[in-house]
This record gives structure tokens, sequence and C-alpha cells, in this order.
């Protein structure tokens, strides 16, 4: 696969990033099994032998378990954690922690930034983060004592480089206002199905301060793909004909309909990382084609026309 910078960091990596939310198929750490636990690894390596070298993790993904995989994936394939960029988040705190009346919550707080990290690097089984994201915005947010914390982790080696999730624009500028340092990504959920990045400003401020807006759920949980169904009472999950468009271009282009969605998040000139989370190695693979294919105006037109419902204004 191609690489790019990520945002304006020192950060190299492919166009398509590996997320780990799903490596033991559960939230619950009571339910993971040593079994769940090799297939995790076995999904980490089959990404890292299919090119892909970005592998986006968080603190809150299975209690810490998903990162403990990654770090355990990074230990058995030799050379791997030089070769990669790996990249994990904090800020989302649960219900009952520290107290059982404490609500499920947001946390930047200098304290919980700093410590999140220290467990994440534990967990991760490295020295240094690569990419350190605030995972969904804080209403009590400082970015004064955000920066502070940035810079502690930066200034004793433990993070490289600063980014953001679930942010929107205004928040991400508040924030830059006061880091020292520059925020290389926005993580937001971008595909087909869910457009708000386009109309939002999001991707606007991306590409005008040099950001990575990365998509997570690309293939929007795989709703893109799914037809209308008969019965009258079922919840609509997607614009009735876009998962036909989708297959129309894919049979012109001779891909997959998966590839060509991810085909057209890659077209946009923020170039936008989506972060692909599949479990299946035959998938991991077949995505990676999305970097080579280049679909002309008026088939990202197309598309877009179809998951909109309407015509362009």
């Amino acid at each position: 696969m191609k690489t790019q910078l990520i945002g304006r960091s020192s950060l190299v990596a492919t166009r398509l990033a590996f997320g780990c939310w799903r490596l033991v198929r559960t939230w619950n750490p009571k339910e993971v099994t040593p079994a769940r636990e090799a297939e995790g690894r076995r999904a980490v390596i089959a990404a890292y032998e299919a090119g892909y070298t970005f592998f986006d993790n968080a603190d809150i993904y299975c209690a810490g378990v998903c990162e403990s995989v990654l770090g355990q994936a990074l230990g058995e394939v030799r050379g791997m954690r030089d070769r990669v960029v790996v990249a994990t988040k904090c800020g989302i705190r649960v219900g009952g922690d520290p107290l059982p009346l404490s609500p499920g919550r947001y946390d930047f707080s200098f304290e919980h930034i700093v410590r999140s990290c220290e467990q994440s690097l534990k967990r991760l089984d490295i020295e240094t983060i690569d990419l350190y994201q605030l995972h969904r915005p804080d209403w009590l947010m400082d970015p004064a004592e955000v920066a502070r914390a940035f810079d502690t982790l930066r200034s004793s080696g433990k993070v490289r480089e600063f980014g953001v999730s679930n942010f929107s624009p205004s928040q991400l500028s508040a924030l830059r206002q006061a880091c020292p340092m520059l925020l290389a990504v926005n993580q937001v959920e971008i595909h087909l199905g869910r457009l708000d990045a386009f109309t939002d400003g999001t991707l606007d401020q991306c590409l005008a301060e040099t950001i990575t807006p990365m998509a997570w759920s690309p293939l929007g949980g795989g709703t893109l793909f799914e037809k209308p169904h008969a019965d009258p009472g079922t919840p609509k999950r997607n614009v009735p004909g876009l998962p036909q468009m989708i297959e129309q271009i894919a049979r012109e282009v001779g891909q997959s309909p998966a590839v060509v969605a991810i085909a057209w998040l890659l077209k946009h000139p923020a170039k936008i990382m989506p972060i692909v989370g599949s479990m299946d190695p035959g998938r991991i693979v077949e995505l990676t084609r999305a970097d080579g294919i280049e679909l002309t105006r008026e088939e990202w037109y197309r598309l877009l026309v179809a998951a909109r419902g309407e015509p362009m204004p």
C-alpha cells in the first residue's frame, strides 16, 4: 500500500489503518478466552503481513485487553514494532469508576490523561506510543490542562504525537489554541451512510490545517450493503438505492462493493484514512485493493448522490 504523512507530524503510515476494537470479539473482559486472544493476535499479524502499518487501539476496548493483545502480537513478530505506528486513545471512564455511584463519563483531567497513558504503555509493552488521542470530547475540557498533560507526556518520551477523536471543528480549534504541539488527526465516523464530516466543517478544517481525518466504521458496520427489507415495520438503516449503486460501480470497476466504499473515502483530498476493523484475514487483505483504484469524479458523485437520496443542490 501507498503511505502518507499523518497530519504535519513525524509519522508516516499506510493509507489504511487496522482497528483493534474487535480483537477479542467482546467488550467484557470476563468473556475473553485464550482462544479469542490467539485469534486477535492472528488478525493483527495478518494485517501486518498484508501491509498495514497503522494500528489503532483504545484503553476502553475490552477494558484494555485489546491493547494487551496488540502488545503480544508486536512482541511475537520480530521487527514489527519498529515498522508500525501504534496509536491508542484515552478519556472514556465507565460507570462505577472509582466509586459505585460514579457515572459513565469523559475525563480530560491532567491526572487521568497521564495515568491512562502509563497504563496503556504497560499493556502494549512498549516504551513510547506513536499517536495518543483523546477519545470523545469531555464537556469539562480545559484546553490548557490538556496541553500540560500532552507536554508532560511528550517531554518524558512516552508519546510522540497527539490527536483527537470525535471532536467538532470548534472543539478541535479550542484545543489547538492551547497546545504547544500540532494535533495530527481527528478520528470521526465517515462513510457513505454518514456524511456529516462533509457538511459540518470537519473535512474543511482538516484540509485547511493539514490534519488527517481518520474514518472509523468506514463500511457503516455493513449497513451500506443492506437492501431495504420487505417488512414495512423494519427500521430503515440506509438510503434506498445506495446498496444497488455501490454494487453497480463495483461491477464497473471490477472490485467488491466493500473495496469501492473504501476507495470512495480515499478519493477525498483531505487524505481520509479508513480504519479497517475486520477479523477475517481474507477481508483484511481484500480491502487493501482500495488503495490501488482511483474512482472518477463521476463515479464518486454517483455514489454521493445515491447516499444523499436526492440530487445535489
